[in-house]
């Protein structure tokens, strides 16, 4: 019988069209005799539905994630509004952390500059928690991994930390819904 491969609102290639697409709606083919669906196909908002040999998913097809998120990382801005002098208390006077998240020095987080001023230390933590998030992303895959390939041998706490992760990564690979009215 046949399972399905990707989830609702997963981000899939389409091979055929040649372009990205969202999972809108799962469409399970059932046959009269059969406890479970004989065929299972995708509406990603195409026109029309494909079969799971047609999609690959996101991380499937892209082969660079771990590559994009290795190049996390914090550098140093000079601060544009002050001078080193009237800054003096922040760890690293004159600059400010920026979070890139490209190969290229472009995209990321940066903090707005009054914001960085009332409380640098805090906005430096925040710059190394974001940069190190890939990292710590990798981890708990790993703890996941761990804990489903030896599951009777897990301890309980850690069979808990698992199920906290699931919930984690639920949320991260969940698709915001489109604004009403959008």
């Amino acid at each position: 019988m046949a399972k399905t491969v990707f989830q609702k609102n997963q981000r899939v290639w389409v091979e055929s069209v040649g372009c990205w697409a969202t999972i809108e709606k799962i469409v399970p083919i059932w046959a009269k005799g059969f406890d479970e669906p004989v065929r299972v196909t995708y509406d990603v908002g195409l026109g029309r539905e494909f079969q799971a040999a047609e999609l690959k998913a996101e991380d499937k097809a892209d082969g660079r994630e771990g590559d994009a998120l290795s190049n996390w990382r914090v550098l140093r801005a000079r601060n544009k509004w002050q001078q080193e002098g009237d800054c003096a208390h922040h760890p690293h006077p004159g600059t400010y952390p920026v979070v890139v998240t490209d190969a290229n020095d472009w995209g990321g987080w940066r903090t707005p500059g009054a914001e960085y001023d009332r409380d640098p230390y805090k906005m430096e933590y925040q710059a190394r928690l974001i940069a190190s998030a890939p990292r710590l992303h990798a981890i708990a895959r790993e703890v996941l991994t761990l804990v489903a390939d030896h599951p009777e041998d897990a301890p309980p706490a850690l069979t808990a930390l698992a199920q906290k992760i699931v919930a984690i990564e639920r949320y991260l690979q969940e698709m915001p819904a489109a604004a009403p009215g959008a």
